[in-house]
């Protein structure tokens, strides 16, 4: 597989006061960032190999711009208690080589980022899926320096990544289908949008964030072959 899991992230309300329940469980936060010209701001939880984003638009003029407008952030985090999905699926290359993603994609060039360097959003993702998005120019074989990624939770390295729709899952754009092909997300049928993320762990647990987040956080155990 020539693409991997970098980060997911949940539209959030301002500030990001649900992160609070997984500092309460028992998570540790990261550090905080904002987006200048993309109109947004995040919370972060880091794990060994990924982080969970809590996004929330911070400027919703930058947010509504002309460079921004195409991202969808604005409707997807406005419009998700009306429908759309709060989620983003969001993958960097594995290893050396830079391989193109599975789906179509278009080259968003925000403030924040050098002007060579482009992020790759998926063509054709309707706001009722998750966004799926390309970080071709990241290269991470650790977590980030300086980070707190040591839990009180078991919850480690995530392995997978599952999204609940209320939707029929054969009915997905061909974006999704070919995510889920490939073989980076799984896709199933919700009565509401909830994002699973799997860890390897010594025991299985599920620790349920609703209603507060969208979330399941689930720890598995790793069968023999």
């Amino acid at each position: 597989m020539a693409l991997e899991l970098d980060h997911v992230f949940i539209c959030c309300s301002p500030g990001a006061p649900e992160a609070d329940a997984l500092v309460r469980l028992g998570l540790s936060e990261g550090s905080r960032n904002t987006h200048p010209g993309q109109g947004t701001a995040n919370r972060r939880i880091l794990f060994g190999n990924a982080f969970l984003e809590l996004l929330w638009v911070s400027e919703p003029l930058e947010a509504r711009s002309e460079q921004t407008r195409r991202t969808k952030l604005w409707e997807r985090w406005s419009q998700r208690a009306l429908g759309a999905c709060p989620f983003g699926i969001v993958f960097r290359p594995t290893g050396t080589n830079v391989e193109p993603a599975p789906f179509a994609t278009w080259a968003y060039r925000p403030n924040y980022l050098p002007p060579a360097l482009a992020i790759e959003f998926a063509e054709g993702v309707p706001l009722e899926e998750p966004e799926l998005v390309y970080l071709p120019f990241l290269r991470r074989s650790g977590p980030p320096a300086h980070e707190p990624i040591e839990h009180s939770l078991p919850l480690r390295h995530v392995c997978g990544v599952t999204v609940g729709l209320p939707l029929n899952p054969a009915s997905l754009s061909q974006p999704s289908q070919a995510a889920l092909s490939a073989g980076l997300v799984g896709y199933r049928f919700a009565e509401e949008h909830v994002l699973e993320l799997s860890f390897l762990a010594a025991e299985e647990t599920v620790f349920d964030l609703r209603p507060t987040l969208p979330l399941l956080l689930h720890a598995v155990v790793q069968r023999a072959a």
